[in-house]
């Protein structure tokens, strides 16, 4: 494989978390090409921990990326403290080349003052959310997502979204199944549904409800089946109205929007690890026909079935 170079972008004032998830998600692994560099203006970066952080790289291994992540970073004084000329134009270059340029967290606000998200959608950490788009009138600001795909510019909500990200980033590169190695190695979902709206603070829930993510598990491994809301409800013990109502404040989507979800992932592990034609791959993950199937793969992922087995098939 190809190497598939890295580099993460630590600015001063790191979040030590938002800078761990893509040096963990892109480590070498024998069946991923990705090679990392954390990479700073100078050898020591400051951190919000505390503590200082030793750098490999600099500027010149940034501009040599086929990736550059730009991690979350401590606010200062209002508005956000604006990053070096120096790490701006490295910013700018990596676009102007059509090299991937990324953000987690506040790390938008980098990008942000490189001008690279200039007419496009992007999002933050629901904290900052307001003072993005007040600061930054050129980005249309999307305030319910985990993250925005924009092709080669890439942003996502707040800290752990990272994770959700740099997974999506590997199910682009190199399909469902790495992306879902790699998530079960660090215990994490291969993919969550809804928006960040679902951990901003709200009203303390009601005494004695539990999670439907019991629900959740049945439902992945019936996928085949016509599931219904009814047997949905039925299942988690309660009403539809009640299991609509509890499984989007936990999931951030509806019920039939996360049934869709899971239903073309399956779809996509099958393509990847079978043989088996469209049609079965649509009846085996329960979405019918393989019209259907190439309907929602054109809509979701811009691809046919087909054409998304021969890229990935490995």
């Amino acid at each position: 494989m190809t190497t598939h170079r890295v580099a993460v972008l630590a600015l001063d004032g790191v979040t030590p978390l938002d800078l761990a998830i893509p040096a963990q998600i892109f480590n070498t692994r024998p069946d991923t090409p990705y090679e990392v560099t954390v990479c700073g203006l100078g050898s020591k970066v400051a951190t919000t921990a505390g503590f200082f952080l030793e750098t490999e790289g600099g500027l010149d291994q940034v501009r040599a990326a086929d990736t550059v992540i730009v991690p979350g970073y401590e606010p200062g004084s209002e508005p956000m403290v604006r990053p070096s000329e120096e790490v701006l134009d490295a910013l700018v270059q990596m676009r102007d080349r059509g090299r991937r340029v990324v953000s987690i967290c506040t790390g938008a606000f980098a990008l942000a003052a490189a001008g690279v998200l200039d007419g496009l959608h992007a999002t933050t950490h629901w904290q900052h959310i307001d003072e993005l788009e007040q600061d930054f009138p050129a980005v249309t600001v999307d305030r319910d997502v985990l993250y925005v795909d924009e092709g080669d510019v890439l942003t996502s909500a707040g800290v752990c979204c990272g994770i959700d990200l740099c997974l999506h980033l590997v199910r682009r590169d190199l399909g469902a199944i790495v992306a879902n190695r790699i998530a079960r190695g660090l215990v994490a979902a291969p993919h969550r549904d809804g928006g960040q709206a679902q951990y901003i603070p709200a009203s303390v829930p009601v005494a004695g409800e539990e999670s439907l993510s019991e629900t959740r598990g049945w439902a992945l491994h019936h996928l085949d089946e016509p599931l219904t809301l009814r047997m949905l409800a039925r299942h988690g013990g309660v009403s539809p109205r009640t299991f609509i109502r509890r499984f989007t404040a936990e999931t951030g989507t509806t019920p039939l929007q996360w049934l869709l979800s899971a239903r073309l992932g399956r779809a996509r592990e099958l393509l990847e690890t079978t043989s088996n034609s469209v049609d079965q791959v649509a009846r085996d993950c329960g979405i019918g026909t393989a019209a259907n199937l190439r309907l929602h793969f054109r809509r979701t992922l811009n691809t046919t079935p087909t054409a998304y087995r021969r890229a990935f098939t490995r």
